[in-house]
Protein backbone atom coordinates (compact mmCIF):
# COMPACT_ATOMS: atom_id res chain seq x y z
CA UNK A 1 0.00 0.00 0.00
CA UNK A 2 1.26 3.37 -0.88
CA UNK A 3 2.38 5.97 1.78
CA UNK A 4 -0.95 8.26 2.57
CA UNK A 5 0.05 11.84 2.42
CA UNK A 6 -2.61 13.05 5.24
CA UNK A 7 -5.18 11.33 7.41
CA UNK A 8 -7.67 12.51 9.61
CA UNK A 9 -8.10 11.96 13.86
CA UNK A 10 -11.84 13.22 14.37
CA UNK A 11 -12.07 13.84 18.16
CA UNK A 12 -16.04 12.76 18.95
CA UNK A 13 -15.76 11.77 22.24
CA UNK A 14 -16.83 15.00 24.25
CA UNK A 15 -20.21 15.42 26.84
CA UNK A 16 -20.83 18.52 25.62
CA UNK A 17 -22.35 19.30 28.86
CA UNK A 18 -23.59 22.68 28.00
CA UNK A 19 -26.21 21.38 25.98
CA UNK A 20 -27.86 20.08 29.01
CA UNK A 21 -30.51 17.23 28.26
CA UNK A 22 -29.83 17.21 24.79
CA UNK A 23 -26.21 15.26 25.29
CA UNK A 24 -27.74 12.92 27.99
CA UNK A 25 -28.37 10.21 26.20
CA UNK A 26 -25.66 10.98 23.12
CA UNK A 27 -22.03 12.61 22.48
CA UNK A 28 -22.48 16.48 21.45
CA UNK A 29 -21.35 15.47 17.54
CA UNK A 30 -24.21 12.93 17.19
CA UNK A 31 -26.98 15.99 18.21
CA UNK A 32 -28.80 16.77 15.21
CA UNK A 33 -28.60 20.07 13.49
CA UNK A 34 -30.15 21.97 10.24
CA UNK A 35 -33.53 19.84 10.06
CA UNK A 36 -31.26 16.68 8.64
CA UNK A 37 -27.95 16.60 9.84
CA UNK A 38 -26.43 16.16 12.93
CA UNK A 39 -23.23 18.12 14.02
CA UNK A 40 -19.97 15.46 13.25
CA UNK A 41 -21.30 15.54 9.52
CA UNK A 42 -19.29 18.69 9.05
CA UNK A 43 -16.25 18.20 9.44
CA UNK A 44 -16.72 14.59 8.15
CA UNK A 45 -18.12 16.48 4.90
CA UNK A 46 -15.06 18.60 5.17
CA UNK A 47 -13.18 15.67 4.91
CA UNK A 48 -14.38 14.37 1.84
CA UNK A 49 -14.70 17.48 -0.11
CA UNK A 50 -10.82 18.02 0.63
CA UNK A 51 -9.45 14.61 -0.36
CA UNK A 52 -8.80 12.86 3.08
CA UNK A 53 -10.47 9.68 2.75
CA UNK A 54 -8.98 8.31 6.04
CA UNK A 55 -10.34 9.03 9.12
CA UNK A 56 -10.50 7.68 12.22
CA UNK A 57 -13.09 8.67 14.53
CA UNK A 58 -12.64 8.77 18.86
CA UNK A 59 -15.47 7.95 20.15
CA UNK A 60 -15.84 7.88 24.28
CA UNK A 61 -19.06 9.21 25.94
CA UNK A 62 -22.73 7.67 24.90
CA UNK A 63 -21.33 6.57 21.62
CA UNK A 64 -24.16 4.17 20.60
CA UNK A 65 -26.29 6.86 18.39
CA UNK A 66 -22.73 8.22 16.81
CA UNK A 67 -21.48 4.86 15.79
CA UNK A 68 -24.85 3.56 14.49
CA UNK A 69 -25.04 7.33 12.43
CA UNK A 70 -21.32 6.33 11.53
CA UNK A 71 -21.55 2.90 10.52
CA UNK A 72 -19.19 1.89 7.94
CA UNK A 73 -18.70 5.67 6.21
CA UNK A 74 -20.99 4.96 3.15
CA UNK A 75 -22.75 8.95 3.43
CA UNK A 76 -19.20 9.86 2.72
CA UNK A 77 -18.01 7.68 0.50
CA UNK A 78 -15.27 6.28 2.95
CA UNK A 79 -16.63 2.52 2.87
CA UNK A 80 -13.59 1.59 0.68
CA UNK A 81 -10.82 -1.41 1.25
CA UNK A 82 -8.61 0.94 2.18
CA UNK A 83 -8.51 3.76 4.24
CA UNK A 84 -12.23 4.71 4.89
CA UNK A 85 -13.69 5.82 8.47
CA UNK A 86 -12.98 3.48 11.62
CA UNK A 87 -14.66 4.29 14.82
CA UNK A 88 -11.81 4.03 17.56
CA UNK A 89 -13.14 3.67 21.77
CA UNK A 90 -10.61 3.12 24.08
CA UNK A 91 -9.43 -0.31 24.57
CA UNK A 92 -7.13 -2.41 26.33
CA UNK A 93 -3.91 -3.31 24.15
CA UNK A 94 -1.33 -6.79 25.45
CA UNK A 95 0.16 -5.66 28.32
CA UNK A 96 -1.88 -2.83 29.99
CA UNK A 97 -4.84 -1.84 31.38
CA UNK A 98 -7.75 0.10 29.67
CA UNK A 99 -8.30 3.17 30.51
CA UNK A 100 -10.36 6.22 28.84
CA UNK A 101 -8.96 9.07 26.93
CA UNK A 102 -8.06 11.73 29.40
CA UNK A 103 -6.83 14.58 27.66
CA UNK A 104 -7.18 15.42 23.77
CA UNK A 105 -3.60 14.60 23.01
CA UNK A 106 -4.02 11.40 24.97
CA UNK A 107 -6.63 10.22 22.77
CA UNK A 108 -4.13 10.26 19.46
CA UNK A 109 -1.28 8.98 21.86
CA UNK A 110 -3.76 5.92 22.52
CA UNK A 111 -3.82 5.32 18.70
CA UNK A 112 -0.68 5.68 17.86
CA UNK A 113 -0.49 2.22 16.15
CA UNK A 114 -3.60 2.95 14.34
CA UNK A 115 -1.80 5.93 12.77
CA UNK A 116 1.10 4.19 11.77
CA UNK A 117 -0.57 1.40 9.98
CA UNK A 118 -1.96 4.32 7.58
CA UNK A 119 2.14 5.22 7.67
CA UNK A 120 0.97 8.96 7.12
CA UNK A 121 3.34 12.02 6.14
CA UNK A 122 0.50 14.19 7.97
CA UNK A 123 -1.95 14.07 10.79
CA UNK A 124 -4.85 16.24 10.79
CA UNK A 125 -6.78 16.79 13.76
CA UNK A 126 -10.09 17.65 14.00
CA UNK A 127 -12.88 18.32 16.54
CA UNK A 128 -16.37 16.59 16.19
CA UNK A 129 -18.39 19.27 17.55
CA UNK A 130 -18.42 22.73 15.58
CA UNK A 131 -20.32 24.02 12.31
CA UNK A 132 -18.14 25.38 9.13
CA UNK A 133 -16.93 24.46 5.73
CA UNK A 134 -13.08 24.51 5.49
CA UNK A 135 -10.62 23.11 2.37
CA UNK A 136 -8.57 21.34 4.60
CA UNK A 137 -5.90 20.41 1.21
CA UNK A 138 -5.49 24.32 1.10
CA UNK A 139 -4.71 24.34 5.10
CA UNK A 140 -1.94 21.49 3.93
CA UNK A 141 -0.17 23.46 0.97
CA UNK A 142 0.26 25.91 3.57
CA UNK A 143 1.49 23.77 5.79
CA UNK A 144 3.60 22.00 3.53
CA UNK A 145 4.81 25.87 1.86
CA UNK A 146 5.90 27.01 4.63
CA UNK A 147 7.92 24.00 6.10
CA UNK A 148 5.75 23.55 8.95
CA UNK A 149 5.74 21.19 11.91
CA UNK A 150 2.49 22.42 13.27
CA UNK A 151 -0.30 24.20 11.66
CA UNK A 152 -2.33 25.46 13.32
CA UNK A 153 -5.76 26.80 12.24
CA UNK A 154 -7.20 30.50 13.83
CA UNK A 155 -10.31 32.98 13.89
CA UNK A 156 -10.24 36.68 14.32
CA UNK A 157 -11.83 37.02 17.17
CA UNK A 158 -12.38 40.56 19.65
CA UNK A 159 -10.26 41.42 22.62
CA UNK A 160 -12.95 40.95 24.54
CA UNK A 161 -13.71 37.39 23.31
CA UNK A 162 -9.75 35.98 23.48
CA UNK A 163 -9.73 35.50 26.67
CA UNK A 164 -12.12 32.63 26.42
CA UNK A 165 -9.75 30.61 23.38
CA UNK A 166 -6.14 29.46 22.95
CA UNK A 167 -4.47 32.40 21.45
CA UNK A 168 -1.50 32.56 19.28
CA UNK A 169 0.65 35.47 19.15
CA UNK A 170 2.68 35.10 15.67
CA UNK A 171 4.77 37.52 13.72
CA UNK A 172 4.17 39.52 10.41
CA UNK A 173 4.24 36.35 8.55
CA UNK A 174 2.05 34.20 10.90
CA UNK A 175 4.80 32.45 12.30
CA UNK A 176 3.95 31.48 15.84
CA UNK A 177 6.41 32.45 18.47
CA UNK A 178 4.16 32.32 21.30
CA UNK A 179 1.00 29.83 22.78
CA UNK A 180 -1.22 31.46 25.88
CA UNK A 181 -4.25 29.30 26.91
CA UNK A 182 -7.35 31.45 27.62
CA UNK A 183 -4.78 34.55 28.70
CA UNK A 184 -6.65 37.14 30.91
CA UNK A 185 -5.10 40.07 28.80
CA UNK A 186 -4.48 38.72 25.38
CA UNK A 187 -1.47 40.01 23.11
CA UNK A 188 -3.61 38.95 20.37
CA UNK A 189 -6.79 37.98 18.59
CA UNK A 190 -5.74 34.66 16.48
CA UNK A 191 -8.16 32.06 18.42
CA UNK A 192 -7.30 28.57 18.01
CA UNK A 193 -9.97 26.47 16.22
CA UNK A 194 -8.66 22.93 17.66
CA UNK A 195 -7.87 22.42 14.35
CA UNK A 196 -4.26 20.77 13.69
CA UNK A 197 -1.91 19.27 11.06
CA UNK A 198 1.27 17.89 12.48
CA UNK A 199 4.15 16.53 10.60
CA UNK A 200 3.36 12.70 12.01
CA UNK A 201 7.16 12.16 12.60
CA UNK A 202 7.34 15.23 15.03
CA UNK A 203 3.95 14.81 16.63
CA UNK A 204 4.71 11.13 17.04
CA UNK A 205 7.30 12.15 19.29
CA UNK A 206 5.89 14.62 21.22
CA UNK A 207 2.97 12.21 22.07
CA UNK A 208 5.59 10.03 23.59
CA UNK A 209 7.65 12.30 25.54
CA UNK A 210 4.67 13.73 27.17
CA UNK A 211 3.05 11.24 27.79
CA UNK A 212 5.54 10.78 30.33
CA UNK A 213 5.09 13.42 31.78
CA UNK A 214 1.35 14.23 31.87
CA UNK A 215 -1.57 11.53 31.83
CA UNK A 216 -4.37 14.31 30.93
CA UNK A 217 -1.61 14.73 27.70
CA UNK A 218 -3.36 17.88 25.78
CA UNK A 219 -2.54 19.94 22.87
CA UNK A 220 -2.97 23.34 23.93
CA UNK A 221 -1.60 23.00 27.36
CA UNK A 222 1.05 20.40 26.39
CA UNK A 223 2.22 19.88 23.02
CA UNK A 224 1.91 23.04 21.42
CA UNK A 225 3.91 24.56 24.15
CA UNK A 226 6.23 21.90 24.45
CA UNK A 227 7.33 21.86 20.54
CA UNK A 228 7.17 25.93 20.94
CA UNK A 229 10.05 25.07 23.50
CA UNK A 230 12.02 22.93 21.42
CA UNK A 231 12.04 25.14 18.39
CA UNK A 232 9.40 23.55 16.42
CA UNK A 233 8.18 25.53 13.45
CA UNK A 234 4.59 26.49 14.29
CA UNK A 235 2.66 28.13 11.89
CA UNK A 236 -1.30 30.27 12.07
CA UNK A 237 -3.37 29.54 9.23
CA UNK A 238 -6.14 32.13 9.08
CA UNK A 239 -9.75 31.08 8.38
CA UNK A 240 -12.11 33.86 7.67
CA UNK A 241 -15.54 32.28 6.83
CA UNK A 242 -18.62 30.90 8.84
CA UNK A 243 -17.29 28.51 12.35
CA UNK A 244 -19.42 28.27 14.74
CA UNK A 245 -19.15 26.39 18.35
CA UNK A 246 -22.57 25.11 19.45
CA UNK A 247 -21.89 24.59 22.52
CA UNK A 248 -24.79 26.17 24.64
CA UNK A 249 -28.12 25.78 24.22
CA UNK A 250 -29.00 29.43 23.22
CA UNK A 251 -26.09 29.25 20.62
CA UNK A 252 -27.14 25.99 19.22
CA UNK A 253 -30.65 27.48 18.79
CA UNK A 254 -29.29 30.56 17.28
CA UNK A 255 -27.39 28.62 14.60
CA UNK A 256 -30.17 26.64 13.77
CA UNK A 257 -32.73 29.57 13.60
CA UNK A 258 -29.92 31.59 11.13
CA UNK A 259 -30.00 28.93 8.46
CA UNK A 260 -33.67 30.07 8.25
CA UNK A 261 -32.46 33.05 6.68
CA UNK A 262 -33.54 34.46 2.91
CA UNK A 263 -29.84 34.90 2.54
CA UNK A 264 -28.20 32.36 5.70
CA UNK A 265 -24.62 33.42 6.30
CA UNK A 266 -24.05 29.59 6.05
CA UNK A 267 -25.19 27.82 3.31
CA UNK A 268 -26.45 24.40 3.48
CA UNK A 269 -27.64 24.53 -0.28
CA UNK A 270 -24.26 24.46 -2.42
CA UNK A 271 -23.44 22.21 -5.09
CA UNK A 272 -19.81 22.51 -4.71
CA UNK A 273 -19.36 22.07 -1.17
CA UNK A 274 -21.97 19.60 0.10
CA UNK A 275 -22.96 18.60 3.34
CA UNK A 276 -23.11 14.72 3.58
CA UNK A 277 -25.00 13.13 6.44
CA UNK A 278 -26.55 9.39 7.08
CA UNK A 279 -30.09 9.31 5.97
CA UNK A 280 -32.59 6.64 4.83
CA UNK A 281 -34.46 8.00 1.89
CA UNK A 282 -37.77 9.18 3.18
CA UNK A 283 -41.44 10.22 1.46
CA UNK A 284 -41.63 13.96 0.34
CA UNK A 285 -42.90 16.33 3.33
CA UNK A 286 -46.88 16.89 3.39
CA UNK A 287 -48.46 20.36 3.98
CA UNK A 288 -52.34 19.61 4.95
CA UNK A 289 -54.98 22.14 3.54
CA UNK A 290 -55.21 24.40 6.48
CA UNK A 291 -51.47 24.42 7.20
CA UNK A 292 -49.21 27.74 7.61
CA UNK A 293 -45.77 28.00 6.59
CA UNK A 294 -43.61 31.06 6.75
CA UNK A 295 -39.88 30.92 6.60
CA UNK A 296 -38.97 27.03 7.65
CA UNK A 297 -36.67 24.52 6.96
CA UNK A 298 -38.41 21.73 7.07
CA UNK A 299 -37.01 17.79 6.18
CA UNK A 300 -38.67 14.80 4.34
CA UNK A 301 -40.97 12.75 5.70
CA UNK A 302 -42.70 15.81 7.57
CA UNK A 303 -46.48 16.06 7.90
CA UNK A 304 -47.49 19.84 8.55
CA UNK A 305 -51.13 20.25 9.30
CA UNK A 306 -50.80 23.47 11.65
CA UNK A 307 -48.80 26.27 11.19
CA UNK A 308 -45.06 27.04 11.60
CA UNK A 309 -43.12 30.24 11.47
CA UNK A 310 -39.73 30.66 11.62
CA UNK A 311 -38.72 27.40 13.02
CA UNK A 312 -36.43 24.11 11.72
CA UNK A 313 -38.21 21.09 11.30
CA UNK A 314 -36.48 17.59 10.87
CA UNK A 315 -37.53 14.35 9.42
CA UNK A 316 -40.91 11.99 10.35
CA UNK A 317 -42.26 15.06 12.41
CA UNK A 318 -46.34 15.43 13.17
CA UNK A 319 -47.61 18.68 13.35
CA UNK A 320 -51.26 18.42 13.85
CA UNK A 321 -54.02 20.67 13.18
CA UNK A 322 -54.98 23.68 14.83
CA UNK A 323 -50.90 23.84 16.64
CA UNK A 324 -48.61 27.17 16.16
CA UNK A 325 -45.42 26.86 16.44
CA UNK A 326 -42.73 29.75 16.47
CA UNK A 327 -39.07 29.79 16.98
CA UNK A 328 -38.59 26.18 17.36
CA UNK A 329 -36.66 23.40 17.19
CA UNK A 330 -38.53 20.08 16.66
CA UNK A 331 -36.18 17.17 15.68
CA UNK A 332 -37.09 13.79 14.16
CA UNK A 333 -39.70 11.42 14.94
CA UNK A 334 -41.55 13.82 17.05
CA UNK A 335 -45.49 14.67 17.40
CA UNK A 336 -46.89 18.00 17.78
CA UNK A 337 -50.94 17.40 18.95
CA UNK A 338 -53.90 19.61 17.93
CA UNK A 339 -54.08 23.04 19.51
CA UNK A 340 -50.86 23.09 21.29
CA UNK A 341 -48.33 26.22 21.04
CA UNK A 342 -44.65 26.13 21.16
CA UNK A 343 -42.82 29.02 21.28
CA UNK A 344 -38.96 29.35 21.32
CA UNK A 345 -38.18 25.36 22.32
CA UNK A 346 -36.13 22.39 21.38
CA UNK A 347 -37.81 19.41 21.66
CA UNK A 348 -35.66 16.61 20.93
CA UNK A 349 -35.97 13.43 18.72
CA UNK A 350 -39.43 11.27 19.45
CA UNK A 351 -41.15 13.22 21.51
CA UNK A 352 -44.88 13.13 21.78
CA UNK A 353 -46.50 17.05 23.13
CA UNK A 354 -50.15 16.10 24.08
CA UNK A 355 -52.79 18.44 22.99
CA UNK A 356 -53.61 22.32 23.95
CA UNK A 357 -49.82 22.07 25.39
CA UNK A 358 -48.35 25.72 25.99
CA UNK A 359 -45.02 25.59 26.16
CA UNK A 360 -42.70 28.90 26.15
CA UNK A 361 -44.90 31.13 28.00
CA UNK A 362 -43.99 33.11 31.34
CA UNK A 363 -41.14 35.27 32.59
CA UNK A 364 -37.87 34.29 31.44
CA UNK A 365 -36.28 33.06 35.11
CA UNK A 366 -33.08 30.88 34.77
CA UNK A 367 -33.58 26.91 35.74
CA UNK A 368 -33.46 26.56 38.99
CA UNK A 369 -31.04 23.25 38.47
CA UNK A 370 -28.62 24.72 35.64
CA UNK A 371 -29.02 28.42 35.65
CA UNK A 372 -25.81 28.77 33.81
CA UNK A 373 -27.32 26.36 30.89
CA UNK A 374 -30.64 27.26 30.76
CA UNK A 375 -30.78 30.78 31.09
CA UNK A 376 -31.98 32.77 27.57
CA UNK A 377 -35.60 31.64 27.79
CA UNK A 378 -35.50 28.59 25.33
CA UNK A 379 -37.07 25.20 27.53
CA UNK A 380 -35.86 21.88 26.40
CA UNK A 381 -37.82 18.97 25.89
CA UNK A 382 -35.82 15.41 26.07
CA UNK A 383 -35.92 12.85 23.23
CA UNK A 384 -38.43 10.15 24.16
CA UNK A 385 -40.41 12.23 25.96
CA UNK A 386 -44.10 12.54 26.49
CA UNK A 387 -45.85 15.48 27.59
CA UNK A 388 -49.50 15.62 28.58
CA UNK A 389 -52.67 17.23 27.37
CA UNK A 390 -53.54 20.57 28.61
CA UNK A 391 -50.11 21.59 30.27
CA UNK A 392 -48.71 24.83 30.68
CA UNK A 393 -44.78 25.08 30.56
CA UNK A 394 -42.76 28.58 30.93
CA UNK A 395 -39.55 29.18 30.07
CA UNK A 396 -36.01 27.55 31.17
CA UNK A 397 -38.20 24.36 31.82
CA UNK A 398 -36.53 21.42 31.04
CA UNK A 399 -38.84 18.17 30.62
CA UNK A 400 -37.68 14.66 29.97
CA UNK A 401 -39.57 11.19 30.69
CA UNK A 402 -43.19 9.38 29.93
CA UNK A 403 -44.39 12.67 31.92
CA UNK A 404 -48.02 12.35 33.46
CA UNK A 405 -50.39 15.17 34.61
CA UNK A 406 -49.72 14.40 38.52
CA UNK A 407 -45.94 15.52 37.57
CA UNK A 408 -47.32 19.10 36.95
CA UNK A 409 -49.05 21.29 39.62
CA UNK A 410 -52.10 22.26 38.82
CA UNK A 411 -51.37 21.46 35.14
CA UNK A 412 -48.49 23.77 35.03
CA UNK A 413 -44.87 24.08 35.06
CA UNK A 414 -43.65 27.29 35.91
CA UNK A 415 -40.41 29.38 34.06
CA UNK A 416 -37.16 27.89 35.78
CA UNK A 417 -38.63 24.48 36.73
CA UNK A 418 -37.71 20.93 35.82
CA UNK A 419 -39.90 17.30 35.32
CA UNK A 420 -37.11 14.58 35.44
CA UNK A 421 -38.44 11.21 35.11
CA UNK A 422 -37.12 8.20 35.26
CA UNK A 423 -33.53 8.76 37.19
CA UNK A 424 -32.46 11.19 34.67
CA UNK A 425 -30.11 14.09 34.94
CA UNK A 426 -29.38 17.34 33.54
Amino acid sequence: MRKKEMMAMLLAGGQGSRLGILTMDKAKPAVAFGGKYRIIDFPMSNCVNSGVDTVGVLTQYQPLTLNKHIGIGMPWDMDTKYGGVSVLPPRQTEGEKGSWYSGTANAIYQNIDYIDAQDPEYVLILSGDHIYKMDYAAMLAFHKKNNCDVTIAVLEVTLEEASRFGIMNADENDKIYEFEEKPAEPKSNLASMGIYIFTWKELRKALIADNALHADSDFGKHIIPAMLDQGKTLYAYRFKDYWKDVGTIESYWAANMELIRTLPEFNLYEDFWKIYTNSDNQPPQYTGPDASVRTCIISEGAQIYGTLEHSVISKNVVIEEGTYIKDSIIMEGCVIKKGSVLDRCIVDQNTVIGENVRIGEGDNIPNDRKPKIYNTGISVIGSNTVVPDNISIGKNCVVYGKTKPEDYADNQLASGQSVIIEEASL
